[in-house]
């Protein structure tokens, strides 16, 4: 009777456990740096609206994120990038089945100093320079001076799709300065004149200029709203949020308000294009 009892009372608290898991009070959304300006004010106007969950949104770079999925420490994980065939092979080894949600789209921006003459380059020269076989911008028509990379660091989804877009999978010159951040790297090219970089479109300001890229050398298209909702801007982009299975609970709530009228409100507002 004792033993029945207590198989009873041991059900009773993993269906509680369970319970309480899925209709948690507080999620954590973590990764992509790119998708982090818009998890942040997606999760700020949700608990407006909902003041009795919290959500915690925290960056450090796609892997960081999708590493955190796969390990349990996170309960969305962000993206700036598809997930990798060797994460969901991880991730299967853990019992874990990463599901994908496409919350918006990007322009990938490649950005100069304001007094660069550059204006445009094509996808042929921007995996030139990157890959270090241009190093100075006489060679793509502007002045004598010396090309400084700066670049997303390997764990950004950033620099994972800009490698696979942009430079066909070709490395990067030894000579790129990798920074943590899109933020970092707008400071960074800023601040210097020979500079190149290349941040998400929200990430842009007044204090560098972005680039009319065109896969076709007559072709040049700048990086907008506009030219990323219409599919004409070459290094356009998804951004995702993963979750572990199917959502549900408080995870379910908030990738539905993100995916509403009122979510993508916010995601135009940010600087990304809707998907909705």
């Amino acid at each position: 009777m004792r033993t029945i009892l207590g198989t009873i009372a041991g059900l009773a608290t993993a269906v509680v456990l369970m319970a309480s898991s899925v209709w948690a009070d507080s999620i954590i959304s973590k990764g992509s740096d790119t998708v982090l300006p818009l998890a942040q004010k997606e999760a700020e106007v949700f608990m407006s609206k909902h003041p009795e969950h919290s959500i915690t949104v925290v960056g450090g770079g796609s892997g960081v994120g999708l590493a955190a999925l796969i390990d349990g420490t996170t309960d969305i994980a962000n993206a700036s990038r598809g997930i990798k065939t060797k994460e969901k092979r991880l991730a299967r080894k853990g019992g874990i089945k990463p599901v994908e949600h496409v919350i918006a789209r990007d322009a990938l921006s490649v950005i100069v100093h304001p007094a660069n003459p550059i204006s445009k380059l094509t996808i042929t020269q921007l995996e030139r320079i990157f890959t270090g076989d241009i190093k100075t911008w006489k060679d793509v028509g502007g002045p004598p001076k010396p090309i400084v990379l700066y670049s997303r660091d390997s764990s950004s989804g950033t620099y994972v799709f800009f490698k696979a877009k942009v430079l066909h999978k070709r490395e990067y010159a030894p000579t790129a300065l990798l920074q943590p951040s899109n933020g970092a790297i707008v400071q960074a090219v800023s601040q210097t004149e020979g500079a190149i970089g290349y941040v998400g479109l929200a990430y842009l300001t007044k204090h560098v200029k972005a680039l009319a890229v065109a896969e076709e050398e007559d072709v040049y298209v700048a990086p907008t709203m506009e030219t990323a909702k219409k599919g004409t801007y070459p290094v356009t982009r998804a951004l995702y949020m993963y979750t572990t299975g199917a959502p549900k609970g408080l995870v379910k709530l908030f990738l539905d308000f993100i995916l509403s009228p009122d979510g993508q409100k916010i995601v135009e507002e940010v600087g990304y294009v809707p998907v909705q």
